[in-house]
């Protein structure tokens, strides 16, 4: 096995138009894979209806969000040998939105919400402060190293409020 490992599917559900291809998709969530463990990943691009529905079923938040990940097991330890299974729904309507209002090209916000969306699978979280400064600070070097500027920086230097 390579050390990072990857098997993506790509569903495209929205009439969006400028949307990464798949070898962009495929780049952008590898830089954010465990080192030794395998990946299989379902990756649904959605339009404005199918994402807040999803959103209100499994969040209770009756609004269209850019990103949700679900992943197979919340609640199990990893198992030795086992691939981290999980799907990553981003909603092309709001993701283009949100790059307009903050002065982002879209496919780089498109790659900061699919990173966001797989340190979600690999158990990072936000909830509190610190875990958020950690996830934001991963996600912040992540994008670097792909010549990404700080997601959470305007271009005038102000912070963005999430």
């Amino acid at each position: 096995m390579s050390r990072k490992q990857l098997h993506l599917t790509v569903q495209c559900e929205s009439k969006a138009s400028d949307l990464p291809s798949r070898k962009q998709w495929q780049d952008w969530a590898t830089v954010a894979l465990p080192e030794t463990v395998p990946v299989e990943l379902t990756l649904r691009i959605v339009d404005a209806e199918e994402g807040q529905q999803l959103n209100r079923e499994y969040r209770g938040k009756d609004y269209a969000t850019n990103v949700l990940t679900f992943t197979f097991d919340d609640d199990g330890p990893l198992i030795d040998g086992m691939p981290l299974l999980g799907d990553i729904v981003l909603c092309a309507p709001v993701v283009a939105r949100e790059a307009a209002e903050q002065g982002k090209a879209l496919h780089d916000h498109y790659a900061h919400l699919l990173i966001h969306g797989m340190l979600h699978l690999r158990g990072y979280d936000h909830l509190e402060d610190d875990e958020a400064e950690e996830m934001e600070a991963l996600e912040t070097r992540l994008l670097a190293g792909l010549g990404i500027a700080d997601p959470y920086i305007e271009s005038d230097g102000r912070a963005i409020d999430d």
